[in-house]
């Protein structure tokens, strides 16, 4: 049995987050949108008994922003965000959406998928204002 080096921030959650997001790329191929990834990776979920909040409503980021503006696509075990994407390329400020909602949620780990791409390559981003967290 090989040995690790490396210990993973949530790494037992995360592996099952991307064994979802993998089977349902496989499902539904490169061409829906964002609402039905979502609605196949809740049906995923629930299958499998994980917890999740879908579209969690982001805290207003500075004073007079409307409440209910922003919102993330899922929050999973109350320790990971899930943002998903369906475009034809992840930009700088697809990262930069992430990083704010991991600060606003006082969260250490992120997913970033783009279900377009024809090979699915998840995406972790890591708060590094977070300092309590859990090696899996």
């Amino acid at each position: 049995m090989a040995k690790s080096f490396t210990k993973l921030i949530y790494g037992d959650l995360s592996y099952k987050i991307n064994g979802v997001l993998f089977v349902v790329h496989n499902e539904l191929g490169r061409y829906c949108n964002e609402k039905q990834y979502a609605d196949a990776i809740e049906q995923k979920l629930k299958g499998l008994k994980i917890g999740y909040k879908r579209e969690a409503i982001v805290p207003p980021s500075f004073l007079g922003e409307a409440r209910g503006r922003n919102r993330v696509d899922f929050v999973i075990d109350d320790k990971i965000i899930l943002e998903i994407k369906s475009k034809r390329a992840l930009g700088k400020e697809d990262y930069y959406q992430l990083r704010r909602y991991l600060e606003a949620f006082n969260k250490k780990l992120g997913i970033l998928v783009n279900f377009r791409q024809k090979f699915l390559r998840p995406k972790r981003v890591l708060n590094s204002l977070v300092k309590n967290y859990e090696f899996e």
